[in-house]
């Protein structure tokens, strides 16, 4: 359980002013509508990265925070704020290269690429997230995430109450479920890389813990959550992140029956960090991580 210092812990100034309780949504929306407009956000932003992915005049930049961003993250981005501002013109919007635009009890949370570092090799896994977040009495939470990933031929999506899918669009889908493994010599965990654990001083139990599992793979970025959500790995973990990194992740986990967390045991993706599981191993999993040299 997230301790009360953790669960009062206030937003990240990146995610925007927090929301008062008159922002608050207290009714129950199926969100479906706003999952149709996501997978037409991401057709549109797919045709887009899918049209740059490989080109040998790929124009990249090194941001301040020393991070790669190319011309295809920022015209994803505005195509789909442009898409956005028109169908949902009262909605705020965040994203990885243009900030917060606007106010209110929604709002829209882009990362154009996740994975740019592979998108500008040439390596396809790389993918859009788009998540619509509600103000409710614990803050912004994800209602609707989709993951599109153009170059390896998948798509995922959930919506609040709605479970976890993927497929290649609404009317061709196969819904998705956490695996059932409950002991971590039987389990899969998957990471990003070890100088984030080791920058935090967390990584002798990071360590521990790839001692005591099954298997441990670096597939890095979204793509080890969307294998939590079907069931083919059973934990991972990232010790630094940005919340367009994980709206999108956290709600396709949580809908699929899984656990998303901070390192911290805060639910939802409000920590600078995460741990996604199939919730069987979870406390098992952030013990090791938050182990200290």
């Amino acid at each position: 359980m997230p301790s009360a210092a953790a669960a009062n812990r206030p937003e990240s100034p990146l995610a925007g002013p927090a929301p008062t309780p008159t922002d608050s949504v207290t009714y129950m929306p199926d969100y479906l509508d706003d999952l149709r407009l996501a997978h037409v956000l991401a057709d549109a932003a797919d045709a887009t990265t899918m049209d740059r992915f490989k080109a040998l005049d790929l124009k990249v930049e090194t941001k301040p925070d020393m991070t790669p961003v190319s011309e295809a993250d920022k015209a994803a981005e505005e195509l789909i704020r442009g898409q956005l501002q028109r169908a949902r013109p009262r909605d705020a919007i965040l994203g990885e290269e243009f900030g917060i635009e606007g106010s209110g009890p929604r709002r829209w949370v882009i990362d154009p690429i996740d994975g740019t570092k592979n998108y500008v090799r040439g390596v396809p896994v790389w993918a859009t997230l788009i998540s619509l977040m509600e103000a409710g009495e614990g803050g912004y939470q994800p209602v609707v995430g989709l993951v599109s990933a153009p170059a390896l031929g998948r798509r995922w999506w959930a919506a609040k109450g709605h479970g976890a899918f993927t497929g290649r669009n609404l009317t061709s889908a196969t819904r998705i479920h956490v695996s059932g493994v409950n002991t971590l010599a039987d389990a899969s965990f998957a990471y990003s890389s070890l100088s984030g654990w080791e920058e935090q001083d967390r990584l002798d139990g990071f360590l521990d813990l790839t001692r005591q599992v099954w298997r441990t793979r670096g597939y890095g970025d979204f793509w080890p959550y969307m294998m939590v959500a079907e069931g083919s790995v059973d934990l991972c973990a990232e010790p630094e992140l940005s919340l367009w990194d994980m709206a999108a992740n956290a709600i396709v986990v949580t809908e699929a029956g899984g656990t998303f967390t901070g390192l911290d045991g805060r639910p939802g993706p409000h920590s600078g960090n995460a741990a996604a599981s199939n919730g069987l191993l979870h406390d098992e999993m952030l013990g090791y991580l938050n182990r200290r040299q």
